[in-house]
């Protein structure tokens, strides 16, 4: 069965007298341990659907199945738990709460689950070697690099082992190579955890570590293929 199910679906937004189509006829399945991106220019679509998958917008017709729950039927507590349990969010701006050490960010989602400090404080130290941050773990997010800032919000991503983590536009803001670094950490999670990614991205940098890549345009899926990532790296 497959992790995420997409069927028929389209997402209208109202916009003066009519409606923008931002999706159309979108119909994708996405299955355990996959390295994707959705690409295309901006305002293709991408980041909406990133979005309805992720369970932060529903689908205006059509139906979107993610980890066994239909989006469009989730009231928004449901939502909210099924986020909190089954997935990890990074962006590019990494959306860390600057008053909080290293520690204290990666182990925020945490606290919204059921279980002890003891295992708390083991899966926090364990996402952070994840990533290679252990001696920055009483630093706050401004004594960072963009490459560590971007770091930690893979280690809060990961740190529950959620089964999806969802990347937007990831790497926007890093150079050349703190993006390779990046990628490479993410490369390595997607390995040992087999955690499925999903990125929305136009950087160059991104697609070429993809193995499967869906183009869209104007909100339609008009290519979708899985691809050779190791050729496309050189």
């Amino acid at each position: 069965m497959a992790l995420v199910n997409i069927e028929k679906l389209i997402k209208r937004y109202p916009v003066g007298n009519g409606q923008f189509t931002a999706l159309d006829d979108i119909n994708l399945s996405f299955d355990k341990g996959e390295f994707c991106g959705l690409i295309g220019p901006s305002g293709s679509g991408k980041t909406t659907l990133l979005n309805i998958i992720g369970s932060l917008d529903t689908p205006s017709e059509g139906s979107a199945t993610v980890i066994g729950s239909r989006i469009e039927d989730l009231s928004e507590k449901e939502a909210a738990k099924l986020r909190c349990e089954h997935m990890g969010f990074i962006f590019q701006t990494y959306n860390l709460l600057p008053v909080y050490t290293v520690y204290e960010n990666v182990e925020f989602p945490l606290l919204l689950m059921k279980m002890t400090n003891e295992e708390r404080k083991k899966k926090t130290l364990d996402a952070l070697e994840w990533v290679g941050l252990t001696d920055k773990i009483n630093s706050k997010p401004t004594q960072l690099s963009g490459g560590e800032g971007q770091r930690v919000s893979i280690a809060r991503a990961m740190v529950k082992e959620p089964q999806l983590v969802l990347a937007d536009e990831p790497t926007a803001n890093l150079d050349a190579e703190n993006s390779r670094n990046i990628l490479d950490t993410m490369v390595r999670l997607n390995k040992e955890l087999n955690t499925t990614f999903i990125f929305a991205t136009h950087d160059e940098k991104v697609i070429r570590y993809l193995r499967r890549k869906i183009l869209l345009v104007d909100g339609e899926v008009v290519k979708d293929e899985n691809v050779n990532q190791t050729e496309e790296k050189k």
